[in-house]
């Protein structure tokens, strides 16, 4: 292989499993988003997964930390009972939410007292550790439920005596004689009482006692600030989430000092349980939170071509430039050296970017197969298309298998779409969640390329624009699906001779996908129509 392929072949695809000073090296400004984030207010980060959420809250840490501050991030997958309790649906909420939320202000306790630990850190261990102790002792109380009996005893112990003494003898006065008699009683009252105690210690969490000792550690810390940091958060159960959000909005966000940022991928996410009557549990983004940012937005190829592609050779250049170094070879020096020594034309680039839809780590995932095939070869379009196919029949299709609905439902958007229609792309109503859809998101097989356009026929309504995964889409030559007048496959095996179309949005504005036709209908073999919007 060349080197440069043998560097592509060697990336590592997920940020966990890199050293923080690697993934500052390599990492890329999305956008303005790295920027935003920089911001104390509190703010919630959405992506899916390889959109790059970790590398970019390891960038904040390391930012905030260079600049004397205080950042804890916390992976919320090493949080849990090893046991499964979070997951035992046989425990109450309240009691699973309970310990979560122990756990976690564990952890936090943990992260704190490693930093003040650090050789080169600027906390004063003399001050924080006691304010660490007291931290320590609100969150280790616990309390008794069950019955309580109280049992009380009185003793009374009385006792008598007497005396007799008598005494005589003879004196110049005569015979003398006396007598003394004496008589008493003596009494003791003892009363004593005991409490009998008959139930279980559970964990108990006082958000005010939180509040207030997280309160006392920050204004010890230098500068006064901590930024909180929090990874992985739709691992924990979707039905404890809003407690442990509730637990961040009562005890940490009104502390002065306290940034929290959050990274979670929005279709698995629950921040609130909205109850008028006893009030809400947990965080209402846009107000308790104040901004969300969407990674899923930035790099996605039909949104902003340039903004794209700049973008994955910046970081391809950075992850290149690291491994090489790594490896002991020359790296390129620019992104045009790497496009030329690892491409054949930028336009084979540019046909990565596309068929990454916007996230990182499966282009990650592309280099490494297209590099694979290419071998001694620079990468061509083939190498990518061959790539992407290899990505979704090998990760993408067996995953959405698992879920017999979502399968089906994706088999019937191609045969609208791609089959019916002649294009890539749909529309759906903005605000229409729908659980299937959020799974085939969820593990990218649809993209979002726009959000808040209209439609041809109906102005007045907003929708999100979804395109079908390009390795989905390149999968479909092989089949009877295959879209007649946009794809032909070529005379060898998987070279595809014909260019696989862009969205053009004028033509998606009729595209209107009814989800009614699909949930209605009473057979897969039904004739099922995608209706324009009214």
């Amino acid at each position: 292989m060349t080197p440069i392929n043998k560097a592509f072949g060697r990336f590592i695809l997920r940020a966990d499993r890199q050293e923080d000073d690697v993934l500052e090296r390599t990492f890329v400004e999305f956008g303005s988003a790295a920027n935003s984030l920089m911001s104390i207010d509190h703010q919630i980060v959405f992506g899916r997964r390889g959109t790059g959420k970790t590398h970019l809250l390891t960038h904040i840490k390391q930012n905030r930390r260079a600049d004397g501050e205080v950042a804890i991030q916390l992976d919320l997958r090493t949080i849990g009972s090893s046991n499964g309790i979070y997951g035992d649906t046989t425990i109450s909420v309240v009691q699973r939410a309970s310990r979560l939320l122990l756990e976690v202000l564990s952890a936090i306790h943990s992260s704190l007292l490693d930093s003040a630990l650090e050789t080169n850190t600027k906390v004063d261990l003399g001050t924080v550790g006691p304010l660490l102790d007291q931290y320590l002792d609100v969150i280790r109380e616990v309390k008794v439920v069950g019955t309580t009996t109280v049992e009380s005893t009185n003793t009374i112990e009385l006792s008598e005596n007497a005396s007799l003494k008598i005494a005589g003898g003879i004196s110049s006065k005569g015979p003398q004689l006396s007598v003394d008699t004496g008589f008493g009683t003596t009494g003791k009252d003892a009363q004593t009482a005991k409490v009998i105690r008959q139930g279980q210690e559970v964990a108990h969490v006082s958000f005010g006692s939180v509040g207030t000792a997280i309160r006392k550690l920050v204004a010890a810390l230098p500068k006064r600030r901590l930024w909180l940091l929090i990874d992985e958060w739709s691992e924990i159960p979707q039905e404890l989430q809003p407690y442990l959000a509730d637990l961040l909005r009562r005890a940490l966000l009104p502390a002065p000092g306290i940034s929290v940022k959050i990274a979670a991928i929005e279709q698995r996410s629950r921040f609130l349980i909205p109850n008028r009557q006893t009030g809400n549990i947990g965080l209402e983004l846009g107000a308790d939170v104040a901004a969300t940012v969407s990674l899923d937005e930035y790099m996605v190829f039909d949104n902003d071509e340039t903004q794209a592609v700049a973008f994955f050779k910046k970081l391809v250049l950075s992850h290149v430039q690291d491994m090489m170094k790594d490896m002991g070879l020359e790296p390129p020096k620019d992104e045009a050296e790497m496009i030329s020594s690892g491409f054949t034309q930028v336009k084979a680039f540019e046909e990565l970017v596309r068929a990454a839809e916007g996230v990182p780590r499966d282009a990650m995932h592309l280099l490494t197969y297209a590099s694979q095939r290419a071998s001694v070869s620079t990468i061509n379009v083939n190498d990518v298309r061959a790539a992407a196919l290899r990505h979704y029949q090998g990760q993408k299709e067996p995953n959405v298998s698992v879920n017999e609905q979502a399968k089906n439902l994706l088999h019937w958007i191609i045969d609208q779409v791609i089959k019916a229609r002649q294009t890539k792309a749909f529309l759906l109503e903005s605000g229409q969640r729908d659980e299937l859809i959020d799974f085939l998101y969820d593990e990218r097989v649809l993209h979002v390329l726009r959000k808040g356009i209209s439609a041809q026929d109906n102005p007045g309504v907003r929708y999100h624009v979804y395109g079908i995964d390009f390795g989905c889409y390149v999968d479909l030559i092989n089949t009877v699906k295959a879209p007649k007048g946009l794809l032909d496959l070529g005379t060898s095996q998987q070279e595809f001779s014909e260019e696989i179309p862009r969205t053009d949005f004028r033509s998606i504005r009729r595209c209107v996908l009814n989800l009614d036709s699909f949930y209605n209908r009473n057979s897969m073999q039904a004739e099922l129509s995608l209706t324009p919007a009214k």
